[in-house]
């Protein structure tokens, strides 16, 4: 799997490493079951902090491209190819334009929405 990060490029890099195995993906090079590095290893071998590995590990196991084995490793999810298509933040961005428009042909101010989208995000534990 080869992999590189662009420190000067304005993508996060949790987001350029996201990108890229879902590319290898794609290309076949990975297939599901196969193994990828620990999140120590790839971060060393890429000179990246632990955080942003595990970060886009963590992204890409909710998006059910890879999945962690607990101490066996992380590796290619069955579903994967398939799921590389799916981009959850389009998605968000869709409904919230949905419910913003919707709100807003209600008669709902926009600083009326910010601040109740303010109050249930902040309440979300509830």
């Amino acid at each position: 799997m080869n992999i590189t990060i662009n420190i000067e490029s304005s993508t996060p890099l949790f987001t350029q490493l996201m990108d890229q195995i879902k590319q290898v993906i794609l290309a076949d090079a990975l297939k599901p079951g196969d193994a990828l590095p620990s999140i120590r290893q790839l971060a060393n071998d890429l000179d990246l902090n632990n955080k942003t590995v595990a970060k886009a590990y963590r992204l890409l196991e909710r998006d059910s491209i890879i999945q962690a084995k607990g101490y066996r490793g992380t590796f290619i999810h069955p579903h994967a190819k398939a799921n590389c298509s799916v981009d959850l933040n389009e998605w968000v961005t869709q409904k919230l334009t949905e419910t913003v428009s919707s709100l807003r042909s209600s008669g709902a101010t926009d600083s009326e929405i910010r601040i109740a989208f303010g109050n249930v995000m902040h309440n979300r534990s509830s």
